[in-house]
C-alpha cells in the first residue's frame, strides 16, 4: 500500500471510529477497523521504515526512531473495557462546568463528560482534563515494587537506583471496593490520596511523601514530606512540586501524568486521531525481566541508555490535550498529552520548558488487566506497568519498574493521614 493511500485510510477510519462511546455502549472501540488500518502485529518500526508510519506517530517519537534511539514493536489492538460499575455510573449531560475555573457541578461518578470532544466547544479542553482526572484506575491500589533507575544516555550507564513502595486510595467517587461511594469521616473532602515511601538506598530510606487531591479544585492541594534525618513531617511547599524529586528527572507534578489542579492550567483540545501508544498485554511481552520471587516479571528497558520500555505499541484512538500554566513563574510553558479515548489514561506526554522548547518525553506503559498479574483480572482498570521520563535536552532519563495491584484488601484511610508518616519513620 502506498503511503498516500495509507494516510487516506487513516483519515477515513479516524472519522468513523467512535472516539468515546456513549455510556450505554460501554466505551467500545471498533477493533476490526483499527486492525485493518494499522500496521500488522509483529511489525517493527525503526530508523529504516519510520517514514512509512509518521502519520500514526508523535513527531518526537518519530524523530527518536529515525535517530536509532529505539524501535517500536507493534501489537494487536485490544479493547480495554472499563468496569461495569464505572460504566453504569457514567451519565451523559449529568456533569457541567461552573462559571469559574476549577468548578464542576453535578458529578457523582464514572466519566464526567462521556461525549466525544468537539473542536467548536470552547471548553472541550477543560472537559478532557476532568476526564483524565476522574478516569477509572481502581478505587485503591498498591505498588509492591517500584524501582527508579537514573540513567545517562550519553554513557549508557545507570547512575543510581532508588526503590519505593507506594499506595493510593480514592476517598470519594468509589465504584467497586467497599465502602461505596465514599469513605466516611472525610472532613477535608479529599478525593484521592497518594503515598510514597523510599526503601533503598540508605541515604533516602524512609523518605516519605503524601499527597491529598481535594474534591474542591479551587482549594490548594495538600502535601507532606517526612525526611528521616530531620525526623519531622513538613508540609510540602508549592515550589517543591516542580523540583526534581530526589534528584530524578521527575517532578511531583508529573506523578500520574499530571498531579496538579485543573484550575492551574489553561486547557486546549488539540484534536483527535489514531496513534500508536504503549498499551498491550503484559503476559505477551517478550522482554520481561523476572522478579526476585519469580512470581511476576517486570517490563524490561532498552534503546539508547536503556531509557525505553520494551513493550508493544498498538493503534489507539486518542485525544490531544495541551495545558499551559497560569503562573508565569512556573518552570514549564506547557504540557501536551495523548489521552487514550477509551481509558483516559495518558500513555504519552511532552513537556516544554519555560522558553517553549521541548524538554522531556514521558512514556507510560499500560497493560490490559486481564493479561497482567492474576489479582488484577476483571478490574477493568488499565494497569500502570512501567514508565520513563526522558530529558531530551540533557540526554538523561529516569525509568520506573513497577508491579501494580488494584482494588486490594487491607488498605485503610488512616494510612493516608500525615500522622502516619511519623509513625512509619521511626
Amino acid at each position: 500500500m502506498s503511503k498516500h493511500l495509507h494516510l487516506a485510510r487513516i483519515a477515513l477510519i479516524a472519522l468513523s471510529v467512535p472516539i468515546v462511546a456513549a455510556a450505554d455502549d460501554s466505551f467500545a472501540i471498533d477493533l476490526e477497523e483499527l486492525h485493518q488500518v494499522g500496521p500488522a502485529p509483529g511489525t517493527v518500526i525503526d530508523s529504516t521504515n519510520v517514514g512509512d508510519y509518521d502519520d500514526i506517530l508523535d513527531a518526537e517519537v518519530a524523530r527518536l526512531l529515525a535517530a536509532g534511539d529505539f524501535a517500536i514493536a507493534v501489537g494487536k489492538p485490544i479493547s480495554f473495557d472499563t468496569h461495569p460499575a464505572f460504566a453504569a455510573a457514567t451519565v451523559a449531560d449529568a456533569t457541567t462546568l461552573g462559571d469559574e475555573p476549577g468548578e464542576l457541578h453535578g458529578y457523582q461518578g464514572g466519566l464526567p463528560f462521556p461525549v466525544s470532544p468537539n473542536s467548536e466547544d470552547p471548553h472541550a479542553g477543560d472537559k478532557l482534563a476532568w476526564n483524565m482526572r476522574y478516569a477509572w484506575s481502581g478505587d485503591n491500589g498498591i505498588l509492591t515494587d517500584m524501582i527508579w533507575h537514573y540513567r545517562d544516555m550519553h554513557r549508557d550507564k545507570i547512575e543510581r537506583e532508588v526503590r519505593f513502595k507506594a499506595s493510593m486510595m480514592r476517598f470519594m467517587h468509589r465504584h467497586v471496593a467497599a465502602p461505596v461511594p465514599q469513605i466516611p469521616n472525610n472532613p477535608g473532602e479529599v478525593f484521592f490520596a497518594l503515598y510514597l515511601r523510599a526503601t533503598y538506598p540508605p541515604d533516602v530510606k524512609n523518605t516519605q511523601l503524601l499527597i491529598h487531591r481535594l474534591e474542591d479544585d479551587k482549594r490548594q492541594e495538600q502535601g507532606w514530606m517526612y525526611v528521616p534525618f530531620q525526623r519531622r513531617v513538613r508540609r510540602l511547599a508549592t515550589g517543591q512540586k516542580t523540583d526534581a524529586f530526589l534528584g530524578s528527572d521527575i517532578m511531583i507534578e508529573d506523578f500520574l501524568g499530571y498531579n496538579g489542579r485543573i484550575k492551574d492550567m489553561s486547557w486546549r483540545y488539540a484534536g483527535s486521531k489514531l496513534a500508536l501508544m504503549p498499551m498491550y498485554r503484559h503476559n505477551e511481552q517478550t522482554e520481561l525481566v523476572p522478579s526476585q520471587d519469580d512470581e511476576f516479571s517486570f517490563v524490561g528497558y532498552g534503546g539508547a541508555g536503556g531509557c525505553f520500555p520494551l513493550v508493544r505499541w498498538q493503534l489507539r484512538p486518542v485525544h490531544m490535550l495541551e495545558g499551559s500554566p497560569h503562573d508565569s513563574g512556573h518552570p514549564l510553558s506547557k504540557r501536551f498529552f495523548y489521552i487514550d479515548s477509551q481509558t483516559y489514561t495518558a500513555p504519552l506526554g511532552l513537556i516544554y520548558d519555560r522558553a517553549g522548547e521541548l524538554w522531556k518525553l514521558g512514556v507510560s506503559g499500560f497493560s490490559h488487566p486481564d493479561h497482567h498479574a492474576p489479582e488484577n483480572a476483571g478490574s477493568g482498570a488499565p494497569i500502570f506497568d512501567g514508565a520513563s521520563m526522558i530529558d531530551l535536552q540533557a540526554r538523561h532519563c529516569t525509568t520506573l519498574t513497577v508491579r501494580a495491584r488494584v482494588n486490594v484488601d487491607g488498605l485503610r484511610a488512616t494510612d493516608f493521614q500525615p500522622g502516619a508518616l511519623r509513625a512509619r519513620g521511626r
